[in-house]
């Protein structure tokens, strides 16, 4: 396992200034990734354990990071906070963060930081930010990412019941926030995101880019090979499942599974286990991408 240091660009983005944070694993020779952390749409920043440590890690197994500091949506102060969530009450709506995404992507794609293959990847709405962001790209000509790379994403707005196990062990946790994600809550996320009710944004339907879960088999069809790693007692693994399915059924070279023993959010706690085999299991596919190239 090398080392790793950080440098950091502020861009010109599509949409004003663009922080980015690289971490560099000590040569540009290997596979790398742009990563998005999680938060809601409206919350994280690039110093959370899902964006810190996680892009340390694969640095120090030898992939390069860009981990992207992209705008947030609002949280109005009169509504309910979850989790201890700061009040967001200025920020923007899709589509800024995927916008940004794409940029950013692009621009390290183009830049000398790595050789690459590139990849791209996420955490909870980060997940869901990195998906749209890369059928976009498949939609627009590309750079394409060689890999997408989900953590526990969410992916649909109108979030499908979760079969009698999960609920099971959804209502037995102790600890009650597990149970955050339940359809009323998840539609109010979307609805910070996206800038309105889910059936009013702008442009109508919400757009396949801001709810990857609703895109068609041929929407799908040249969506990049795909490692999902979904937490286990946690509601939002109803749309990642769902989502994995969509992609078998576009002919999408697609691998999901659950980490046991953990609920919502798990590479936030690198104090336990589990986010250390999740990082690993990422590791592995993203260094993979580059033996897949070489001569």
């Amino acid at each position: 396992m090398g080392s790793s240091n950080t440098s950091e660009r502020v861009l010109e983005g599509p949409h004003g200034d663009l922080r980015v944070r690289m971490y560099h694993p000590g040569t540009p020779t290997g596979p790398a990734i742009v990563w998005l952390h999680g938060g809601g749409f409206s919350g994280g920043d690039l110093e959370m354990p899902e964006a810190d440590w996680v892009s340390r890690s694969l640095a120090q197994r030898g992939i390069l990071v860009v981990s992207v500091d992209y705008a947030l949506a609002p949280w109005p102060p009169e509504r309910a906070l979850p989790l201890g969530r700061e009040v967001v009450p200025h920020g923007v709506h899709y589509p800024v963060a995927v916008d940004e995404t794409v940029f950013a992507f692009r621009w390290a794609v183009g830049s000398d930081l790595a050789d690459g293959p590139w990849a791209i990847g996420g955490a909870s709405a980060g997940a869901n930010i990195a998906a749209g962001s890369a059928l976009r790209l498949t939609h627009e000509g590309g750079p394409v990412p060689a890999l997408v790379a989900l953590a526990y994403p969410t992916l649909l707005a109108v979030q499908p019941a979760p079969d009698a196990e999960l609920r099971a062990a959804l209502d037995a946790h102790p600890n009650p926030e597990v149970s955050i994600f339940k359809p009323a809550w998840v539609a109010l996320m979307y609805q910070n995101y996206l800038g309105g009710p889910l059936d009013q944004v702008p442009g109508g339907d919400a757009p396949v880019y801001a709810v990857p879960g609703l895109a068609t088999t041929e929407q799908l069809a040249r969506f990049p090979s795909t490692v999902m790693i979904n937490s286990d007692t946690d509601e939002l693994r109803v749309s990642g499942e769902a989502f994995a399915t969509k992609l078998r059924d576009a002919g999408v070279n697609v691998d999901v599974s659950t980490e046991p023993n953990t609920v919502h959010g798990h590479l936030n706690r690198p104090h336990e286990p589990p986010a250390h085999e999740s990082l690993e299991a990422f590791a592995t596919r993203i260094n993979a991408l580059a033996e897949a190239t070489s001569p």
